[in-house]
């Protein structure tokens, strides 16, 4: 991970260097082989793809097996499968909270956030800008591409942020000439300008803007601490496992396409009879030779089987190294348990572990510059009472996941158990419809109990009269004698 520096003292955000810009540039694209290396074999142009023919004739396959592609996805797809969640820490705030998290909706961040897992896993590192939307007071968000943009650091031990660059090369239609375009953003201002390499004659397109953002307003996020892709240190891995599918499908084709050898005859006396000769033996399938004659193919010989498990060991060893698993190893089946699968995904939750940690310190500069411009609108939120939350979709055991929440159940707050249910979007409001279901149940049993003990009500005049009684009495007295 190479990180671009300058002296401190010398720099001054009002009045850039543009010569100093196109020196940073320059050195950035020398650096960017392993980038574009990178998505080359994201994309399947592998290696493999520029063998030659070892002689003419030969067969030449170039097999392409994209575990690069695997990686990355399955990585990324762990790492980002559920939007981001934003809460605070004490449950105050909530109103302001809302208005942080409709502007993120507005910016579309969720689109930018998987963009950039998806370039994290790729490139070890990911770039977003964010910007104000033209003829509007909206903040967008935008993921750039890594391979075209890079932050500046001063050269003290803190190396604070001092601005990033984004540019991209074009062909000048007057001049043809190839020039590149650069936008350059400080903490205050935001510059574009014209870069000539061919010529070295630059220009400013416009001066200097302010921004409002109140810091840089592009955003790095890494991968790792150096930078390093999912499978970037398994591509000699895969290009091994390319050469030798390709080879095994060669020697197949060898095998198929081998020599016919005849003892004792002769195909023809000259060439135009052997010519026709052959052609007969391939529309036919048929040769006649002689009694004392025979006839046989020679063909190549090769271990099938010690090539099977050759493959299966550099394909282990791509998963094993890269710590993301084979989803298709028949060691994940579906009646596994919770705590086993954890274990088969503990290299994976590793991985991912490194990747929230850095991904929250973006997320928190994302938060602060969003913050510094809602505060010019009156919208004062307290970005240090912001908690993040990342959320994974897991296949999971609910018989086990019922039976622990059962037993944690007065131990541990309601909310919290909710939040381990994968079915549950939001614990806090499901935990509020339940607690108002409970008070329902509860008026309900009340209001039934209550007329289930009220004491009946009868008239006065409907009551039997001493004498109706002394008569039933004597009634039943004579039917009882």
């Amino acid at each position: 991970m190479y990180i671009f520096t300058i002296d401190a003292e010398r720099y001054d955000e009002s009045s850039l260097n543009i010569v100093q810009i196109e020196s940073l540039i320059n050195k950035h694209r020398n650096i960017i082989g392993k980038i574009k290396k990178n998505k080359r074999y994201y994309e399947g142009e592998h290696d493999i793809k520029r063998r030659q023919k070892k002689y003419k004739g030969s067969a030449n396959n170039k097999v392409i097996c994209n575990h690069a592609k695997d990686i990355s996805d399955t990585a990324t797809g762990y790492f980002m499968n559920s939007p981001i969640s934003y809460n605070t820490y004490d449950g105050d705030d909530e109103t302001l909270l809302d208005k942080l998290t409709d502007a993120f909706d507005n910016a579309d961040v969720d689109d930018a956030d998987s963009d950039n897992a998806h370039d994290m896993s790729v490139c070890g590192v990911a770039y977003e800008y964010v910007y104000i939307k033209q003829d509007t007071t909206d903040i967008a968000v935008r993921n750039i591409e890594a391979d075209h943009t890079f932050l500046v650091y001063d050269d003290t031990i803190e190396q604070n942020l001092l601005f990033g660059v984004y540019y991209y090369r074009f062909k000048d239609a007057i001049t043809d000439q190839y020039c590149y375009r650069a936008t350059v953003v400080t903490k205050n201002y935001r510059y574009t300008m014209i870069i000539d390499c061919s010529t070295h004659k630059h220009r400013m397109i416009e001066e200097m803007v302010p921004h409002y953002f109140g810091d840089v307003p592009i955003i790095e996020y890494r991968n790792n601490k150096l930078c390093i892709g999912d499978f970037e240190q398994q591509i000699s891995l895969i290009d091994a496992y390319n050469k030798l599918m390709s080879d095994r499908v060669n020697d197949k084709e060898q095998f198929v396409e081998a020599l016919l050898v005849i003892y004792g005859s002769l195909m023809g006396d000259d060439n135009e009879e052997v010519s026709e000769t052959m052609k007969i033996l391939k529309e036919n399938g048929l040769l006649e030779l002689p009694s004392e004659a025979r006839a046989e193919y020679i063909s190549r010989t090769f271990d099938e089987s010690g090539m099977e498990v050759l493959r299966k060991a550099i394909k282990e060893d791509i998963y094993t190294f890269s710590h993301v698993p084979n989803l298709t190893d028949e060691n994940f089946v579906g009646n596994s348990s919770g705590v086993a699968m954890e274990y088969k995904l503990l290299g994976l939750q590793m991985i991912t572990g490194e990747k929230e940690k850095y991904y929250k310190k973006g997320l928190r500069r994302r938060i602060d510059l969003f913050c510094n411009y809602l505060g010019l609108k009156a919208i004062n939120i307290n970005k240090n009472n912001i908690k993040i939350t990342f959320t994974r979709k897991l296949p999971k055991n609910l018989n086990e996941l019922a039976q622990m929440i059962a037993n944690l159940s007065g131990k541990v707050s309601n909310e919290t158990l909710i939040e381990q249910l994968p079915f549950v979007e939001d614990a806090s409001n499901e935990a509020e419809k339940v607690k108002k279901e409970n008070e329902e149940n509860i008026k309900t049993q009340q209001a039934l109990f209550k007329s289930q003990n009220e004491v009946p009500f009868y008239d006065e005049k409907d009551a039997p009269s001493d004498s109706e009684d002394d008569e039933s009495d004597s009634i039943g007295i004579n039917k009882a004698s």
